[in-house]
């Protein structure tokens, strides 16, 4: 009886210590898209079009999402700031004002 006891317990303060660890684990897995690099050429591709449209932005702010880019922070002619949306082919598909 008190092997079955001694086992339980061990096995209870395994879990217990387990459960933060596999839940930090899944909110800072490997799978953040925040931290895929966005390729040199589209990089450019991207602050040409911007120039087009007179505005300009950093480039360290374009985010790469699953169906497109995000660029953070663009400022265009007239002072007003932007985030702009852009499909995977650098089409404008949404932009709010900051």
């Amino acid at each position: 009886m008190k092997t079955i006891i001694k086992t339980l317990t061990i096995a209870l303060v395994a879990l217990s210590l387990a459960g933060p660890t596999a839940a930090f684990a899944g909110k800072h897995g490997d799978h953040d898209h925040d931290d895929e690099k966005v390729d040199k050429a589209t990089v450019e591709k991207i602050m040409a079009k911007l120039k087009e449209m007179k505005c300009e932005m950093d480039p360290k702010d374009i985010e790469k999402e699953d169906d497109g880019y995000e660029l953070d922070d663009v400022f265009c002619e007239g002072g007003k700031q932007f985030d702009i949306e852009l499909d995977k082919d650098l089409n404008e598909t949404g932009r709010k004002a900051e």
